[in-house]
């Protein structure tokens, strides 16, 4: 079974015509601490963008503050800036901004005694009217949601029983329950074996062809590499790279970040970079 992965096909479907993701001098502070510092970040509609960087560099926070639901500290100099096609995701009231785009978030947990079919409806709230049961119709979505992330026969099971890797299945298919137009994902590979990994990816970049923009933070960059179309590392809080794969995944760039030694081969079938890593 061929592992390879392509370009994404050109979007044509409904959301073909949404500009991405635009944000213009991201920078945080928590506790006296500049945590983003000026961050400018680009995520083209109709590809996955990968967001990359060693453990601290802000990834985390990054896609909190872009999904406005980081707490801790505060935005310095005027704030961030940042678009989704035409809107301001800022300015936008947190029920519709929940209908624009959904986070998955690192090793979410929940105390609560839900089956994960509730805990996936809980994804559908934004778009039903306040107090409103579930309908069929979210009851329906949310089925699809858990087939998509792979998650369809734990519908009953109860959150707390579930694995960390089934756990990262259900929260995937929670933001998919949401319909979203702008995806954020930090590390939706943690916990899941290979197979499971490649298969995250696919349903990734099948979302990215449908015309949804897919920003995704990663710890392993054979895997971005095998599955990115755009790459933005990230170091120290500040941008260090952006652009295609083949651009940002070279030895000098990566060396000075990471502090090791990188080859960088070619894969035999796909024509992608694949990386070897050795102690500098």
């Amino acid at each position: 079974m061929s592992t390879g992965y392509t370009t994404a096909p050109a979007v044509t479907g409904p959301r073909a015509a949404h500009a991405g993701l635009a944000g213009a001098d991201v920078s945080w502070e928590i506790d006296g601490r500049l945590v983003l510092d000026g961050v400018g970040l680009v995520a083209p509609a109709g590809g996955v963008t990968g967001l990359l960087g060693p453990n601290g560099s802000g990834k985390s926070t990054l896609l909190r503050v872009l999904a406005g639901v980081q707490q801790a500290g505060r935005a310095t100099r005027n704030g961030p800036v940042t678009t989704f096609g035409a809107a301001d995701l800022g300015a936008l009231p947190r029920r519709e901004r929940a209908r624009v785009l959904a986070l998955v978030e690192q090793d979410a947990t929940t105390d609560l005694p839900l089956s994960v079919l509730d805990a996936v409806l809980l994804g559908r709230i934004p778009h039903r009217a306040l107090l409103a049961g579930d309908s069929d119709a979210d009851r329906a979505a949310a089925r699809s949601a858990l087939a998509t992330a792979g998650a369809a026969a734990l519908a009953d099971r109860e959150v707390g029983t579930l694995s960390g890797g089934e756990r990262q299945r259900v929260h995937m298919a929670r933001a998919l329950a949401q319909e979203p137009r702008l995806l954020l994902l930090d590390e939706p590979t943690n916990h899941l074996d290979i197979a499971a990994q490649l298969a995250a990816m696919r349903t990734l970049r099948d979302l990215a062809a449908d015309g949804v923009t897919v920003v995704t933070a990663l710890h392993d960059l054979n895997l971005a590499a095998a599955t990115c179309d755009h790459l933005v590392l990230l170091a120290d809080g500040r941008v260090v790279a952006a652009g295609p794969v083949a651009e940002v995944l070279v030895p000098a760039v990566l060396e000075p970040v990471y502090g090791v030694r990188v080859d960088v081969l070619t894969h035999p079938r796909t024509g992608r970079p694949v990386l070897s890593f050795d102690e500098g």
